[in-house]
């Protein structure tokens, strides 16, 4: 057979319109006859192409130049219809079926749990797997058995490596290794099927035999592949070997040292050039031989000089030297975007590509994270730009796995109110009913059931709430509808016995279909396919537990990815690394090019270290770098292009690519033009959110009339009159009261109120402090207050338990104080009228009042928060015990006659060592205690006589705020505290 026909494309020449062109001049074609005697030559040439994206602007590329009548394009392991012409023209045997994905992830799980449970397995993994890291050992342990097809190394190979000189971990793994790999063949067999790696094998090897049969004189182009797979590669040599067969790889570079390259020693594998290079060898062809067919520039040069071997980068100066001259020349239309976060990374991005769909030019951006694949997308949205994401977007994450996701929490969390509402808010949720009614009927139950109420467990629970609130009638085909869908995960994640991933796909597709809305849905095709063929598996795959259930998801839908159905503009696409690697738009933007991103971080996986790979024949992990490097100089070469990166990923530092540092020090001084260009849009992107002109709000001044201003408040209210009279203003003229959080946690405040009921009662039924059942009378009330916290029994039971030190402490005090105590009142309630001020009434419940044997009042405040600080006590900052002293000298509490104080107290009843240790009000110097009270009722009088009463006096807020106060006040969003006091100064 001849010697292969072998040409190459520089990156800087557009690929595939340049090898459109040599096929019409002839270039590629030799004395194939072409023109006018033969009108229908083109249609007899085949082209061969790594992928279907360039498989269709190939064709373009050929329709643009006047061809209608196109060649006869392929792929590379393409679908079986496309393969047939490849078939050879005699009987063969049928190819076997490939597994799917998630079947070998199942048996594979299954053989890994098993072995977890063995005295090897327990000792090899630190800690028992989960479910769902039982799942993602599959998929990596797949990944290996796919690399031994891949690579053509059989799974014996492991077998020869020297267990001795492996640590006792790897001894082990290498153990379940050897088993394991070595049934599945077998387990394929039985099964009448095999992988689909090792099928893509038994394809390529058949077309190469039959290559000379199919083909024989007739022309046959294989393009744009660097025969990273073995038998790729086969293929390639067996095609450019025919008569008229030829190769034309992109981006060789000709002056390279093959030989240097390919010496394991120096581990070239991440070099950009090392695919090409092994290539080469299979092919027998030295570089010397290869044609170049672009017209490769000083972009191809600069490029290949920045990521030269290690021992290259010693004769950079000399070779930058020689470039200098045409350094800028080579730049030129390169732009360097270093964002500040990825968020500002995808914004700067959108804007470069909408500056270029309005300039028309065509836009490709490649990423090879998803994630910022889907954030530059939404940002073209703002911009009403469509753009087509080639990967697509998980199953887990369309809209079909997200309802199915929210039917799970809800069932997995017991109807909590959270995950409820987020069910019934989702647009796709109609449970039988009309969308419009299940949204009534959803505002009902959040804001006339739920909000501020702690349901029990279940929809029982819920159910209870319903009935309490007597809107059974109203909510009933809601709850009922409900509880119908989603009864089986209910039923299946309260059972007893572990289950399979089978029956929580049948149960969960079940319930999908009785929640969402008919019609189309993006994802609902794949997800019934994912059920579909999860639901047929029963007895693979681990066994699952009812919790965890989330993760365990996510492993089970890794795979199936939603595409888009809908046809979006042609001028602007989002292309993974191989998609992009053969296009040419007008603007190229290479997006994510951070270090451990592109290239991804080396890592062997969890079943064979890098020195067991490379001894058992296998490519380290740094190949897959040496392709991305390969993807980033094809990239590279386009006219223009933007690479660009983040400086912060999340809340962790990031750092450019390697790559990208190697090209920026090479080019030197120029590369700093080169980040100004991208300064341009990072500039654009921080100031597309930003008002050009900033006015911050001014405080807010309400001036409502005096009849709309409150004629009563409570004592705790005086401090906030004081404070923010805009709180007052807000509360009692607008009448807003802040909504209580949906499914908000019980807490320590909570826990503290409590117990101060519990005292209050004790104190209020008349029990004796002194009687040997004292205690145990205080732990039966604190059970019957905790009783409705069923929904979280176990911290209910941790409080029950400290509850009895703090009513140790409790009778501790009482029984302390008690020789000084005449009689006590708890939860006492006044009201003070001041006739003088148009009849303000002043209110409150006192929490203490006790009498004490000289005549005068001890009055105690339980703080289950913190206690005033002297400060705010001196400077009448904590107005509510010297004015309840004031109102129990005018005798307006109920049942208590007129009395002078002679002791404020504060007693905090949280936990912890200050607990039940009393703090005295200590009074202004100058002022007595009741000097003091004085003191602030004259202060009361003068603010609501200037607040209240007047129709002069705007409410302002913050009119003396407290600055050691570290929770957001109720109603400091609405007066927009942030932007008015940072515009005044405010140190808070």
């Amino acid at each position: 057979m001849s010697q292969p026909k072998v040409y190459s494309i520089a990156p800087d020449t557009p690929f595939l319109p340049t090898l459109a062109e040599r096929i019409l001049d002839g270039t590629l074609l030799g004395d194939w006859p072409r023109g006018e005697d033969n009108p229908f030559w083109l249609s007899d040439i085949t082209i061969v192409l790594p992928t279907r994206r360039a498989q269709l602007a190939l064709a373009r590329a050929f329709a643009e130049r006047g061809h209608g009548l196109m060649p006869d394009i392929r792929t590379f392991g393409g679908e079986a219809p496309e393969e047939e012409p490849f078939l050879p023209p005699i009987e063969a045997d049928p190819l076997p079926q490939p597994v799917s994905r998630l079947e070998r992830r199942l048996i594979l799980a299954r053989l890994i749990e098993a072995w977890s449970r063995t005295e090897q397995g327990a000792q090899t993994l630190s800690t028992p797997p989960n479910a769902a890291e039982i799942l993602a050992l599959a998929d990596s342990l797949g990944q290996v058995v796919d690399d031994l097809n891949t690579e053509q190394v059989p799974a014996s190979a492991l077998k020869a490596l020297a267990p001795d000189e492996l640590a006792e971990n790897w001894q082990r793994v290498l153990g379940f290794l050897n088993i394991a790999l070595e049934a599945w063949p077998a387990i394929l067999d039985g099964r009448g099927k095999a992988d689909a790696s090792a099928i893509r094998n038994l394809r390529l090897e058949r077309q190469a035999a039959t290559a000379p049969l199919v083909f024989g004189e007739r022309p046959v182009i294989a393009a744009g592949s660097t025969g990273s797979i073995p038998a790729t590669a086969h293929l390639l040599g067996a095609l450019s070997r025919l008569p008229r067969g030829a190769l034309v790889l992109p981006g060789l570079d000709p002056d390279l040292d093959y030989e240097a390259l390919l010496r394991t020693e120096e581990a070239p594998h991440g070099h950009p050039q090392y695919g090409l290079a092994q290539l080469l060898r299979r092919l027998g062809t030295p570089p010397s031989t290869v044609v170049e067919l672009g017209r490769p520039g000083v972009r191809a040069e600069v490029i290949r000089q920045s990521l030269a071997l290690a021992n290259g980068t010693a004769r950079w100066a000399q070779t930058r030297a020689a470039l200098l001259p045409r350094m800028a020349e080579a730049v030129k239309g390169i732009t360097i975007l270093g964002a500040r976060t990825a968020d500002e990374e995808a914004r700067a991005i959108a804007l470069a590509a909408r500056g270029a769909l309005m300039a028309h030019k065509s836009v490709g951006i490649v990423s090879p994270d998803r994630n910022l694949a889907r954030r530059i997308a939404a940002e073209l949205l703002r911009f009403e730009l469509e753009v087509d994401d080639a990967a697509g977007s998980p199953l887990f994450h369309a809209p079909a796995g997200r309802l199915v996701r929210q039917i799970l929490s809800l069932a997995a969390n017991g109807f909590a109110p959270v995950d409820l509402v987020a069910l019934l808010r989702s647009r796709a949720t109609v449970l039988g009913l009309e969308r419009a009614q299940v949204a009534r009927l959803a505002d009902i139950l959040e804001t006339r059931v739920l909000r501020g109420r702690r349901p029990g467990p279940g929809l029982a629970g819920i159910r209870a709430l319903v009935a309490e609130r007597r809107e059974e009638e109203r909510l009933a085909p809601l709850l009922d509808a409900l509880e119908t869908a989603i009864a089986p995960v209910c039923a299946l994640l309260e059972s007893d016995t572990r289950f399979s991933a089978a029956l929580l796909a049948r149960t969960l597709a079940e319930a999908f279909a009785r929640v969402a809305a008919p019609g189309p849905m993006p994802g609902r095709s794949e997800l019934e396919a994912w059920a579909e063929e999860l639901g047929g598996r029963e007895g693979e795959g681990p066994l699952l537990p009812a919790t965890g259930l989330d993760q365990v998801l996510y492993k089970l839908m890794a795979g199936f990815e939603v595409r888009n159905a809908q046809p979006r503009r042609d001028d602007i696409s989002i292309w993974g690394q191989l998609e992009a690697r053969l296009q040419s738009p007008d603007l190229l933007i290479l997006a994510g090019v951070n270090e451990d991103i592109w290239p991804e971080t080396a890592d062997p996986g969890p079943w064979l270290s890098r020195g067991m790979r490379l001894a058992a024949g296998l490519e380290p992990p740094e190949r897959k770098q040496g392709l991305a490097a390969h993807d980033f100089e094809m990239a590279l070469g386009n006219g223009e292009v933007i690479v660009a990166y983040a400086q912060r990923m999340g809340t962790s530092p990031a750092l450019p690519s390697r790559l990208l540092q190697r090209l920026e020090a090479f080019i030197g001084e120029d590369a700093k033009a080169l980040r100004e260009k991208g300064r341009v849009w990072l500039e654009a992107a921080r100031s597309l959110d930003t008002v050009v002109s900033p006015r911050g709000a001014l405080r807010p001044m309400p001036r409502p009339p005096a009849a709309a201003r409150p004629r009563r408040l409570s004592v705790t209210e005086i401090e906030t009159l004081f404070r923010s009279p805009y709180d007052i203003y807000a509360k009692h003229v607008l009448g807003l009261r802040r909504l209580d959080p949906l499914g908000e946690e019980v807490g320590v405040r909570e826990r503290g109120t409590m117990i101060h009921e519990v005292f209050a009662r004790f104190i209020i039924e008349g029990h004796d402090i002194h009687a040997a059942g004292a205690l145990a009378t205080l732990n039966a009330m604190a059970r019957e207050a905790f009783s409705g916290l069923e929904a979280v029994a176990e911290r209910r039971d941790i409080w029950l338990r400290r509850f009895e030190h703090a009513a140790r402490d409790f009778l501790a005090f009482e029984r302390d104080r008690d020789g000084r105590i005449a009689s006590r009142h708890a939860e006492v309630s006044g009201e003070w009228t001041f006739t003088l001020l148009d009849n303000f009434r002043l209110v409150g419940i006192a929490d203490r009042l006790d009498v004490l044997k000289d005549g005068t009042l001890e009055i105690i405040d339980f703080k289950t928060g913190s206690v005033p600080t002297p400060a705010d006590m001196r400077n009448f900052d904590a107005p509510q015990l010297l004015l309840e002293a004031a109102m129990a000298r005018e005798g307006a509490f109920e049942g208590m006659e007129p009395r002078e104080s002679s002791a404020l107290i504060y007693m905090k009843i949280a936990a912890g060592p200050e607990a039940f240790k009393p703090t005295d009000f200590k009074p202004g110097q100058g002022f007595s205690l009741m000097g003091a009270a004085d003191e602030v009722g004259r202060r009361l009088q003068r603010h609501v006589t200037e607040f209240l009463l007047s129709d002069a006096r705007p409410m302002a807020a913050r009119i003396r705020p407290d600055v050691t106060r570290r929770y957001r006040g109720t109603y400091d969003h609405l007066a927009r505290n942030e932007e008015w006091t940072l515009l005044e100064g405010d140190e808070e």
